[in-house]
């Protein structure tokens, strides 16, 4: 089994690490393009619970709402599951997973598992202002799940038209306030930032600034994903 990932090998399993709102989302998106393999964010099943009002769904709504984080076991049962699925057969992007010490030694295991090779791991490094600052811009479209940002296109969400002729329902979500951004980068500091030291020691672990262009934080994911084979 590969024990490395680089962008002309035939199986990916990158980690994109970094605190909320610092464009893993979207460097996934991306990522998802460039090497034909699936992204896995937690964040988006979770939050496709949510919308479906399922009685995990409402559960995970009072978490969110108050700033914390899912219990290690739910999300693992959820990465397992992913996996499984044919899709995922040469590797994955995974957004928002792990981020504790404890998912990181599951998601290992799941990834041997499947015959899948171990994680390159980027972390996106943006400062703590910079971040309340984007998610207070941040608009969220509940129909279609289309994100907008007010400062930077404040005309895009009258602009909005969402798919099949549905009428858009564009909010701030509860978790994207500035109180409770302040309360979810205080738990990733102290639950998640751990992680760096643990992929660190596995010499798996790139960094990488988030500030700039999505192009250009692009293009910096590449260049270390490709040197991780060198």
């Amino acid at each position: 089994m590969a024990t490395r990932t680089a962008l002309h090998v035939d199986r990916y399993s990158v980690i994109l690490l970094g605190a909320v709102g610092v464009g893993k989302g979207t460097q996934a998106v991306k990522l998802v393009e460039a090497l034909k393999v699936p992204q896995i964010s937690t964040g988006d099943i979770l939050r496709a619970e949510v919308a479906a009002q399922s009685s995990l769904g409402k559960q995970v709504q009072e978490i969110m709402n108050r700033g914390e984080l899912v219990a290690d076991e739910l999300l693992i049962e959820l990465v397992k599951s992913r996996l499984s699925k044919p899709d995922t057969a040469k590797g994955a992007i995974f957004d928002g997973f792990p981020r504790t010490i404890a998912q990181a030694d599951a998601l290992e295991k799941l990834l041997a598992d499947e015959s899948l090779p171990a994680p390159v791991v980027v972390n996106i490094d943006v400062p703590d202002g910079d971040i309340i600052e984007r998610l207070a811009s941040r608009r969220v479209c509940l129909t279609c799940g289309a994100t907008f940002n007010l400062a930077l296109d404040e005309k895009a969400i009258a602009a909005h038209k969402c798919p099949a002729g549905a009428v858009p329902n564009v909010v701030q979500r509860e978790d994207d306030k500035p109180e409770t951004v302040q309360k979810r980068l205080q738990i990733y500091r102290e639950k998640t930032a751990p992680l760096l030291d643990y992929y660190r020691r596995k010499r798996a672990l790139r960094v990488v600034s988030g500030i700039g262009t999505t192009n250009e934080v692009f293009a910096r994911v590449l260049i270390e994903l490709d040197s991780a084979s060198e």
